[in-house]
């Protein structure tokens, strides 16, 4: 028996979905594409970021002894999202930019807040 012809609706909705496939194909690859071209900047102004708010809030709390959340007041603005987390027994400050960097300064007697050394 002969297939039944498929109606005009159900055509231009095939043709309306295959479309848009291929438009959502289309940005995913560039936003990829994009990402990868971007990420060696970003992630360079991450790590940038972390160091400097993890020896800044780390100076802030463990010489100004001022509390943690007092100190992301001497943040630069646009650093938004790095967090901090403290560790109060080894008198250390860690500053995060999820799931791109992680920093840590610590405080050393007469040295001052010192960070962590970078790997290569």
């Amino acid at each position: 028996m002969a297939q039944p012809a498929a109606s005009p609706d159900t055509a231009s909705s095939t043709q309306l979905r295959r479309r848009l496939f291929r438009w959502g194909l289309a940005v995913l690859v560039c936003l990829v594409g994009g990402g990868a071209f971007a990420w060696p900047q970003l992630h360079g102004y991450a790590i940038t970021g972390v160091a400097y708010g993890a020896r800044v809030a780390c100076s802030c709390r463990f010489v100004g002894g001022r509390t943690i959340g007092d100190c992301r007041k001497d943040f630069e603005p646009g650093m938004d999202l790095v967090s901090l987390s403290e560790d109060t027994a080894a008198r250390s400050i860690t500053a995060r930019f999820p799931l791109i960097a992680s920093q840590t300064a610590t405080y050393h007697e007469g040295w001052g807040c010192v960070l962590e050394p970078w790997g290569s």
